[in-house]
C-alpha cells in the first residue's frame, strides 16, 4: 500500500524517464550513463540505476533519488522539487503541508492565473478579438494559439492587478511575479498593457514569465515593440529559452537545435513540423543557456542576424558556444526576413535553408573574403584579423589545421606564416567571460581510507561470497559504518532500502565489470592494513615527542622499541 505521496510519485514515475528529459543518456549494460550536468566532464561519470532508481556522479560524487535530482538541477527546495513532481506524475497534493508551500510556489500559483486571464481576453474581449485575427492574418492557426496558450493584456492600467487582488494575492507578491510596478508617486500598475502575451514555460512546461508584443499603434510615443518579465524568483532570461520544454526530445532525437530569435519564429516553426527549434528570446546566447543545450546536442544551427566584422551581442555568444564544443552551422537569412516570415510562405524553403546551412567556419570565411581585396596587404590584414581570432577557438586541432591550410592558400602565404600570427592571437574576451562564469565542479574530497572502504564493500556486494576475505584481523581496518554493512551483510539483515546501501550496488555494477573481485579485493585490504599501520606509526611519533618534552625516558623507550616493530612489519610488506 502507497503511504504517502512521495512513495506514489516514486511508484508513478521513472527516474531513467525523468532524468532523460534533461540530459542524453546512453545504455551501459544494465544502467544508464551521461556527461554529468552537475560539473564540467568529457569522460561520463554519472550513472542511473533503473533497478534501484538511484542516481550518482562518480566524477563530483553526488547523487540521489529523483527528488534529490530535480532538486539540484532545477535549483529548488525540496517542497518545489515535491510539487514538479507531483504535477509530472499526476499526483495530487490535498493536503499540503503549509510549510511546502514556498514563496515559489505562490509565484508559480500567480503566474499560471495570469496566463489564463490573457487567454480569456484573448477569446472573450473585443480588443483581445482583434489581437487573435491579428495573429491569425500572420498565419498562426487557431490550433498553435491554444498550444503555446497566446493571450492578450487588455489595455487598461490595473486589469490583471485588480483580478489577482481579487482572488487573494497581495501587491507585493503580483509585483514579485514581474507583473505590476509602483510608479515614484506610490500608483500601482500592470506591467503588460494592450499586447499580445507569450507566455514562457520552464522546462516542466510551468508558465514563469511573459513576453509582451504590440500589434498596432495608438500613436508615436508607442516605441517598445516587446516587454518582457524582468528577473524574478522563477524567471530569468539568461538561463531560459523559449519552446525547449516542447522541443527538447525532437533536439536529442535529431541531434541538433535550430536557435532562433522570436516567439512567433518558434511558433511557426512547430506548427509546420520543424520541433527541434527554440528561440533567445531576443537575447544574447549566454553560458548558462548554452550549458542547457549541451545536455541534448551539441549541434546548433543559427537563423540570426551575423555580423562577421563587428562587435555584436550575437556574435559574442556564437563565438562562446564555438569555445565550449558546439558545432555551430549558420542558416543564411533572405534580407529583412525572420524564420516566421520564411515559413509563412513556404515549408519548403525553410528546409531547403536549413539543409544549405553552412558551418561557422565556412560562413566566416566566405563573408569576409567577399569583404577584402585578397591581392593588397591591407586586405591580407583585415582578413586575418577577421578570421584568426575564430580559428584561435576550433579545440580540435585537426580541424584547425585544415582552416590554417585553407587560409594560407587564399592569401598565398605560407603555412607556417598563419601558424605563427595563430599563437600570437590572443583569446578574445568572450571566451575568457565565458569560462570565468561556467559554474565548477562539486568536488565532494573523500580520504585514500574512505575510498577503499566503499571499493572492498561495494565488491562483496557484488560477490557476497567474498566476505570470507574479512576475517577478524581485517575487519577493524574498517571505519564503524562500514564494519556494520559487512556485519549485516554476514548476518543477512542488509537493507536494501538504505540510499548509501543502494549507492555501494551501483558502484560495484559501474566499477567491478570485467575485473578480478578477489584480487582486487585483496589489494585493496594490503593497503588499508599499510594505512593502518603508518597511521598508528603517526601516533607513537606524536607520543614519544611528548614522552621526550616531559623527559619520560622509560615511556621513550618503550615507545620507540613499539615504533621499531610496527615500521619492520610495514617494511616486511
Amino acid at each position: 500500500m502507497i503511504s504517502s505521496p512521495i512513495d506514489e510519485i516514486k511508484n508513478r514515475l521513472d527516474i531513467v524517464e525523468v532524468i532523460g528529459s534533461y540530459i542524453k543518456l546512453q545504455k551501459a549494460g544494465a544502467n544508464f550513463r551521461a556527461l554529468c550536468p552537475f560539473h564540467s566532464e568529457k569522460k561520463p561519470s554519472f550513472f542511473i540505476s533503473p533497478a534501484r532508481q538511484i542516481w550518482h556522479c562518480f566524477g563530483c560524487s553526488i547523487g540521489g533519488n529523483i527528488f534529490d535530482f530535480i532538486m539540484r538541477i532545477e535549483g529548488v527546495e525540496f517542497g518545489d522539487a515535491l510539487r514538479i513532481l507531483a504535477q509530472r506524475a499526476g499526483v495530487e497534493l490535498k493536503k499540503q503541508d503549509p510549510k511546502l508551500k514556498t514563496e515559489r510556489n505562490r509565484l508559480y500559483e500567480i503566474c499560471e492565473l495570469t496566463c489564463r486571464f490573457f487567454e480569456k481576453q484573448l477569446e472573450m474581449s473585443s480588443a483581445g478579438k482583434e489581437a487573435r485575427q491579428y495573429l491569425l492574418d500572420r498565419r498562426i492557426k487557431p490550433d498553435s494559439l491554444k498550444e503555446w496558450r497566446v493571450g492578450y493584456a487588455p489595455d487598461v492600467w490595473q486589469g490583471l492587478s485588480d483580478f489577482l487582488t481579487s482572488r487573494g494575492y497581495k501587491k507585493e507578491e503580483i509585483e514579485k511575479a514581474g507583473l505590476a510596478l509602483t510608479s515614484e508617486k506610490g500608483s500601482f500598475y500592470d506591467r503588460f498593457r494592450g499586447r499580445i502575451i507569450f507566455p514562457i514555460f520552464d522546462l516542466n512546461s510551468q508558465v514563469i514569465g511573459f513576453g509582451g508584443r504590440v500589434f498596432k499603434h495608438k500613436d508615436k510615443s508607442e516605441i517598445a515593440k516587446y516587454v518582457n518579465t524582468p528577473q524574478t524568483l522563477l524567471y530569468d532570461k539568461s538561463r531560459v529559452l523559449y519552446g525547449l520544454d516542447k522541443a527538447k526530445v525532437e533536439i536529442r532525437k535529431k541531434d541538433s537545435c535550430i536557435l532562433v530569435e522570436g516567439y512567433v519564429d518558434v511558433i511557426m516553426s512547430l506548427q509546420a513540423g520543424f520541433s527541434n527549434v527554440v528561440a533567445t528570446s531576443g537575447t544574447a546566447l549566454s553560458p548558462f543557456q548554452l550549458k542547457i543545450l549541451k545536455r541534448y546536442s551539441n549541434n546548433l544551427l543559427t537563423a540570426f542576424d551575423m555580423d562577421v566584422a563587428g562587435d555584436s551581442a550575437t556574435k559574442r555568444g556564437i563565438e562562446m558556444a564555438q569555445s565550449q564544443g558546439f558545432n555551430i552551422k549558420i542558416i543564411t537569412m533572405p534580407q529583412g526576413k525572420d524564420p516566421a516570415d520564411v515559413i509563412s510562405q513556404s515549408a519548403d524553403d525553410w528546409q531547403r535553408m536549413i539543409n544549405q546551412a553552412r558551418s561557422i567556419l565556412q560562413f566566416y570565411f566566405e563573408t569576409t573574403f567577399s569583404r577584402f581585396d585578397t591581392q593588397t596587404p591591407e586586405g591580407k590584414r583585415e582578413i586575418s584579423k577577421i578570421l584568426l581570432p575564430v580559428m584561435k577557438r576550433i579545440p580540435n586541432k585537426i580541424e584547425r589545421a585544415y582552416w590554417v591550410q585553407d587560409l594560407a592558400k587564399r592569401l598565398n602565404v605560407k603555412e607556417e606564416v598563419v601558424e605563427e600570427e595563430l599563437k600570437n592571437t590572443k583569446a578574445s574576451e568572450t571566451e575568457i567571460s565565458s569560462l570565468s562564469v561556467e559554474e565548477k565542479p562539486v568536488l565532494q574530497q573523500k580520504s585514500r581510507k574512505d575510498i577503499l572502504e566503499e571499493r572492498v564493500t561495494s565488491l562483496i556486494l557484488r560477490e557476497p561470497k567474498l566476505l570470507e576475505l574479512i576475517d577478524d584481523e581485517s575487519l577493524p581496518y574498517f571505519s564503524a559504518r562500514f564494519q556494520t554493512i559487512l556485519t549485516d551483510l554476514k548476518e543477512e539483515k542488509l537493507s536494501e532500502t538504505d540510499d548509501f546501501i543502494n549507492y555501494l550496488f551501483l558502484k560495484a555494477e559501474v566499477e567491478g565489470e570485467d575485473i578480478d573481485c578477489q584480487a582486487e579485493i585483496q589489494t585493496c585490504l594490503k593497503e588499508m592494513r599499510t594505512l593502518e599501520t603508518k597511521s598508528k606509526l603517526d601516533e607513537i611519533s606524536h607520543e614519544i615527542k611528548k614522552a621526550e618534552t616531559e623527559k619520560q625516558l622509560e615511556r621513550v623507550n618503550n615507545l620507540t622499541r613499539e615504533f621499531n616493530k610496527l615500521a619492520s612489519k610495514l617494511l616486511d610488506r
